[in-house]
């Protein structure tokens, strides 16, 4: 069983996500979008993309950036690039529109006030034929995670994402208390 203190992240398997599921490249330009401050999905895609690749760890919290830029330099990883937003403001985010070949929204959905703002952020970052990977708590009762009030409805992103101008490409099980969700562009 796994420990209380367990965050979302830790109950992830970031690698087997990026690579098997989405099909992350050697060169490719990723954003985690709300990276939080273990960034797992950040050091991850770092790696799979190399040094031919960008990945932009994104927070609205300036320590959390601090805290990735230094795991990042004690990691050797330096194509991740720091950028602060706020991702509920639609043309805040610091990097250039229509660039990334995947955009991630990893358990941050049920902390935004404003969630169809921020998916339209997201969106509007990511290239033609660009990928929007969606990760976030199931609506099941569970032992750790949000309450069940805050969690959304995957039926609700699809809805969302449908009327922005994408196309689901796949839905799975991102693990025992996760759904995945694979828009593309």
């Amino acid at each position: 069983m796994f420990k209380k203190q367990a965050g979302g992240n830790q109950l992830l398997n970031p690698k087997e996500i990026l690579e098997n599921k989405i099909g992350l490249g050697y060169g490719d330009i990723v954003a985690d979008l709300g990276c939080g401050p273990k960034a797992y999905f950040t050091f991850q895609s770092a790696r799979i993309v190399g040094d031919k690749g960008t990945v932009y760890a994104v927070d609205i919290q300036k320590q959390v950036l601090s805290s990735v830029e230094s795991h990042a330099k004690t990691q050797g990883l330096g194509n991740i690039k720091i950028v602060w937003s706020n991702l509920e403001i639609t043309g805040a985010t610091k990097i250039q529109e229509s660039s990334l070949d995947l955009g991630i929204l990893n358990n941050v959905l049920y902390q935004s006030a404003d969630m169809p703002e921020m998916i339209k952020e997201a969106i509007r970052l990511i290239k033609s034929g660009g990928k929007l990977l969606v990760i976030d708590w199931k609506n099941i009762g569970a032992p750790l995670g949000p309450k069940m009030d805050l969690r959304v409805n995957p039926e609700k992103i699809k809805e969302l994402c449908e009327i922005f101008g994408l196309k689901l490409e796949q839905e799975f099980e991102a693990g025992q208390y996760h759904f995945g969700l694979l828009f593309r562009k």
